[in-house]
């Protein structure tokens, strides 16, 4: 038995991809550690840009690299139904991406972008940062998957400007941070990220 991850993100270089794959591995430990324990093999793979991870995922998926070949990228834009059924259609109309014979349960979303997931967790977020991190600009919103993109990132920016460790950038601080956010925080603020937990608890139970 095996799973795969195809993720958006890591940028262009070698170094962020493998950086950001550390963070997101770090993110999911507890799955990757359940996975290990009843030798399933895990795999992730960052893939930049969007359209070049839905590329791999469809290649893998093809070829059948893996048991289990999964999806992740960003939402981008507000998700009208959760399910499967409508990640998949999210997707299919805003990126026109084709999903035919693809397992809808296997496609994920970030919502609306992964910083949503970083920002779910403001304490550990200033045990990183340190002096100067400003908590209260941070999305005060219980659940976070209808935060607009640029709201997180304008937030983040002014919750970090005036830290030590300078402004949040994905390349600079991501890798970081997801191996620092709780898991048990994050699930109580994006369905998104509790979806995509609980579906891969429910893959490893079963194999």
């Amino acid at each position: 038995m095996s799973i795969a991850f195809y993720v958006e993100g890591g940028g262009d270089s070698e170094a962020g991809k493998a950086a950001l794959r550390q963070g997101f591995d770090g993110l999911l430990a507890a799955q990757k550690g359940a996975a290990y324990a009843r030798k399933v093999r895990w795999k992730t793979v960052l893939c930049g840009g969007r359209n070049a991870t839905f590329d791999a995922f469809l290649n893998a998926t093809t070829k059948r690299t893996a048991n289990v070949v999964v999806l992740v990228v960003d939402a981008e834009d507000p998700v009208t139904t959760t399910t499967p059924e409508g990640r998949v259609a999210h997707l299919a109309a805003r990126d026109g991406w084709r999903f035919d014979d693809i397992v809808a349960e296997r496609v994920h979303l970030m919502t609306q972008c992964m910083e949503a997931w970083i920002v779910a967790d403001p304490e550990s977020l200033a045990t990183y940062y340190g002096k100067g991190f400003h908590a209260k600009a941070l999305p005060r919103r219980n659940v976070l998957d209808d935060e607009p993109k640029a709201s997180l990132y304008t937030a983040l920016e002014s919750a970090t400007k005036g830290t030590q460790k300078g402004s949040y950038g994905k390349i600079k601080h991501a890798s970081e941070l997801l191996k620092r956010i709780r898991p048990s925080v994050l699930v109580t603020r994006s369905a998104s990220f509790r979806q995509l937990t609980r579906w891969l608890d429910a893959v490893i139970a079963a194999s």
